[in-house]
């Protein structure tokens, strides 16, 4: 079976509709590679989560049949002040 649905849960939805495009792109290159990993996945319909790391973004997310629910993400970016997570 093709593991290909993603659903995002709404605070994630809103987290990333927040990031700059490159922040965008590297989170969708990270939920893309949590989801081409599904022996990594914890057991579909339970209330245990994941977490799959980029190099600079994570992505915690929860597995069903056929796909996985990004439940949260961020997104580390370094400024003259230091590190700003988005």
């Amino acid at each position: 079976m093709p593991y290909t649905a993603v659903d995002l849960a709404s605070h994630a939805e809103a987290t990333l509709d927040e990031l700059p495009e490159d922040g965008r792109r590297e989170i969708m290159e990270t939920i893309a590679a949590a989801l081409v990993r599904p022996y990594s996945w914890p057991e579909p319909g339970g209330w245990r989560g994941a977490l799959v790391f980029g190099p600079r973004s994570w992505v915690w997310f929860t597995a069903f049949l056929g796909g996985i629910e990004v439940i949260d993400l961020r997104w580390a970016v370094r400024c003259r002040t230091g590190w700003q997570v988005g």
